[in-house]
């Protein structure tokens, strides 16, 4: 199941989206949303994608925990949490002498 826009990136914790009409009928007036994380494994169709996370208030505080079904091409990025942009390798080991 991809987690944004087709070719787009995957929505993952951390990030924080604004939710309009265009991602849900149920968002009247824009929603701010810091994603707690994804429910893949709830049934849903394709396109659409069920989001735990919190509103976040015009203070960037979160205001209220939310359960919220979302398509996929109707919401957009305010900002996206830290991606490794390459594997990350194990730390170097020292040996201590005792």
């Amino acid at each position: 199941m991809s987690g944004g826009p087709q070719d787009g990136p995957q929505v993952v914790a951390g990030d924080v989206l604004l939710l309009g009409r265009e991602a849900s009928p149920q968002f009247v007036r824009p929603l701010t949303v810091r994603v707690i994380r994804r429910l893949d494994d709830w049934h849903t169709y394709d396109g659409w994608l069920w989001l735990d996370g919190y509103e976040v208030g015009t203070k960037g505080v979160a205001t209220r925990r939310r359960t919220l079904y979302v398509r996929l091409a109707g919401f957009r990025w305010l900002s996206m949490s830290a991606r490794p942009t390459r594997p990350r390798r194990p730390p170097a080991r020292t040996v201590v002498a005792g």
